[in-house]
């Protein structure tokens, strides 16, 4: 197995670089790593050691509370309804859909409701996910290309104390890392209840030098709505990795095509009227597919003294959707059906050096990096009319570049105290190219980004962070260029390129009980605006200041070698900051969050227990309005028939409970309705029980 180095002594963050990073389990260390780690006297080359489950002793590594990993044994128990809820592993992030399966998962953390990904970064493999100046929504990120037995680890970061994070990241981010390779091969069959069927092939060789991993899925899920979703994707993967932990290099390529139905949410009175179902849709038309092919690659060198790591990307992209919110609220006679697509070409690479030195007593250790991206964007908008086109909103060729170097410096000083010094800029450029001349034009930006963390002890096996800096998010090149809305012909309001984002956090994090790994966060984050650019209508939505104060508490318990145990809890306060008569409450924000549960393994057999709750929180500005709390039971039990044969049993929504997996207020309207429509609570319902059973054979 090869794995990455760790700089010891610099926060997680500042490794980003090295995607291979290994960070221990505190029951895994030996006496001498652990005295590297109190003298920072220079890096390590961990050969044998992986991240297995959730209890990673950050202590004396980390640069905050709000920072860890999850590796891949911890991933595999998991009962994991859609690819894209392996990021709910990050505490306090909820992953829905309001949609169909094969639609970006919808994301909330930190009082965000992220949409498909704004404010929350996801890399796969080194590959940046969110889609800036997307067809559907600004930063929408999709993990349905992601075979989740392929995951190695989920790092993740919250909050904007690293200079590596760059566009998308304000409210926190995700780096998932494949397998370098699979000890045995795999085969495996899943069929399930609503039409489930999939089906995973994998396994790895020696190939030269190197080792080379293939993997192929296809799925097919009806789920249990009155019209079948239809969901349908095809995932394939090739990976060449060569090296070991000091000096090697890995390119990787993957293929996804999916298709689907499209499930989307639905007005509550439709369903209070008899006129649908709770699984039932008002227009059955809307579906969507989508297509990526990537390419990347990446080459690491290390020794005592420094880590360098270089990699570049490619992948094209295509997409299409139709969807019908509001129904015949804009066309009472033809509807409100509506086309849209996103078709591009991304490139980017991620540089970086690390390197060590000392002064008498203090240690230092600094990086440098730069992050590049292009994306080659063809995107439009339709009116359509059961499936076909009969009008444009708009069509546009947008090219965007991002640029962002960085660089930090961390130092140990005496009297157990370590200060990280982060500044990145980012510059932003775009040129849009629409059918509506008085929407084409450019636009630039700059941000300075100075970040600021402060870590004391550990003491006794605990350890105390605080940490400011700014961050941001971009907008839409769309929205930064529009004169016109393309809906009304009216004066349409342009928004900032680049969006301003404020943070801070303290927080503590204690390993003083043997296996116990707790943190607790205070934190705080401020957005200049939240102006976004609206896929479904073509134009800029006005928004407001805002300020979102929360605690979190987190947990996870290796109570026995084969027993853990982990809880989250996070509460948020979101408001908008200015003065507005409509109310200070942000709608969407989740105020409340839990999450937990068990891993459990005894001889052959072995168990997981997974909640995911959150509370009521409002539809409205001034919280009249208020959407609906939800509490979710999934559980996972398998047993080793033999060395080589495993079966497994998945069950979802256990306690069969009515809740929704997201509920949006807006105005619509159903036939014979009047024609300014109804306001009403619009949701999308959890999946009703379903039972999975799984067949693994190992080779």
């Amino acid at each position: 197995m090869m794995v990455g180095m760790v700089p010891l002594g610099v926060g997680p963050a500042l490794a980003d670089g090295p995607e291979t990073e290994t960070v221990q389990n505190e029951s895994s260390q030996t006496e001498e790593e652990s005295e590297l780690r109190e003298d920072g006297e220079r890096l390590s080359v961990y050969e044998d050691i992986e991240v297995r489950e959730r209890v990673d002793d950050l202590i004396g590594t980390a640069r905050s509370a709000s920072e860890g990993s999850t590796g891949r044994q911890a991933l595999q128990a998991r009962p994991i309804q859609r690819s894209g809820e392996i990021v709910e592993t990050v505490p306090g992030l909820i992953a829905t859909q309001h949609s169909g399966d094969g639609k970006a998962n919808q994301y909330f953390l930190r009082g965000f409701n992220l949409d498909h990904g704004t404010d929350f970064s996801i890399h796969v493999d080194g590959m940046p996910v969110n889609l800036p100046s997307h067809g559907h929504g600004q930063g929408y990120a999709d993990l349905n290309f992601l075979i989740p037995e392929l995951v190695d680890r989920v790092r993740f970061h919250k909050g904007i104390a690293s200079a590596s994070g760059g566009d998308f990241s304000a409210a926190g981010s995700a780096r998932i890392g494949l397998v370098d390779e699979l000890d045995r091969g795999l085969a495996e069959l899943t069929l399930g209840s609503h039409g489930y069927g999939r089906v995973v092939v994998a396994g790895s060789s020696t190939f030269g030098s190197g080792t080379f991993t293939g993997a192929l899925e296809v799925l097919g899920n009806d789920g249990p709505w009155e019209r079948p979703n239809d969901a349908e994707r095809v995932n394939g993967l090739l990976r060449y990795v060569a090296g070991d932990a000091s000096r090697g290099w890995a390119v990787t390529a993957m293929g996804y095509d999916g298709s689907w139905l499209s499930t989307d949410q639905i007005p509550q009175r439709a369903v209070e009227q008899g006129l649908v179902g709770r699984f039932g849709l008002v227009d059955p038309g809307p579906r969507g597919d989508t297509q990526r092919y990537s390419l990347s690659g990446s080459m690491h060198r290390g020794d005592e003294r420094s880590y360098s790591k270089a990699s570049a990307y490619t992948y094209a992209y295509d997409f299409g959707l139709i969807s019908n919110f509001t129904y015949f609220l804009d066309e009472s006679e033809r509807g409100d059906q509506f086309e849209q697509a996103d078709e591009r070409w991304v490139s980017g690479f991620d540089v970086s050096h690390h390197r060590f030195s000392r002064l008498g007593e203090t240690s230092v250790e600094w990086g440098v990096g730069l992050q590049g991206r292009y994306d080659d964007i063809e995107n439009g908008l339709y009116r359509t009319e059961s499936l076909q086109r009969f009008a444009t909103v708009r069509e546009d060729s947008i090219e965007q570049w991002g640029l962002g170097p960085y660089s930090e410096v961390t130092v140990r000083w005496p009297m157990k105290i370590r200060s990280t010094f982060g500044l990145r800029f980012d510059h932003y450029d775009a040129s849009v190219t629409s059918d509506l001349g008085g929407n084409s034009g450019s636009a630039d930006d700059s941000l300075l980004s100075p970040k600021v963390a402060l870590a004391f002890g550990p003491w006794r096996g605990t350890e105390f962070y605080t940490s400011w800096g700014y961050g941001f998010h971009s907008n839409d090149a769309r929205g930064a260029t529009i004169r016109v809305d393309p809906t009304t012909g009216e004066p349409a309001t342009r928004v900032e390129p680049l969006v301003r984002a404020e943070g801070f956090e303290v927080g503590l994090r204690s390993a003083a009980i043997r296996g116990l790994q707790t943190t607790l966060t205070l934190h705080r984050l401020d957005l200049d605006s939240e102006l976004v650019f609206v896929g479904d209508g073509g134009a800029t939505e006005a928004s407001r200041p805002s300020r979102r104060i929360g605690i979190e508490w987190t947990n996870a318990w290796q109570l026995t070698p084969s027993f853990l145990v982990d809880l989250d809890v996070a509460w948020v306060d979101a408001e908008f900051t200015d003065e507005d008569p409509a109310g200070s409450e942000i709608p969407g924000a989740l105020e409340t969050v839990v999450t937990g549960g068990f891993i459990v393994e005894k001889g052959p057999w072995s168990g997981a227990l997974r909640l995911r709750a959150f509370g009521d929180y409002p539809l409205i500005e001034d919280g009249s309005v208020r959407a609906g709390s939800s509490f979710v039971l999934n559980a996972r039990l398998a047993y080793a028939l033999s060395d080589r044969w495993l079966v497994a049993v998945e069950g979802f929504n256990l306690l069969d409970r009515d809740d929704s997996d997201v509920e949006y207020f807006y105005a619509s309207r159903l036939p014979g309705e009047p024609e300014e429509g109804i306001e009403d609570v619009h949701f999308h319902p959890v999946e009703g029980p379903a039972v999975r059973l799984r067949a693994t054979y190992r080779f």
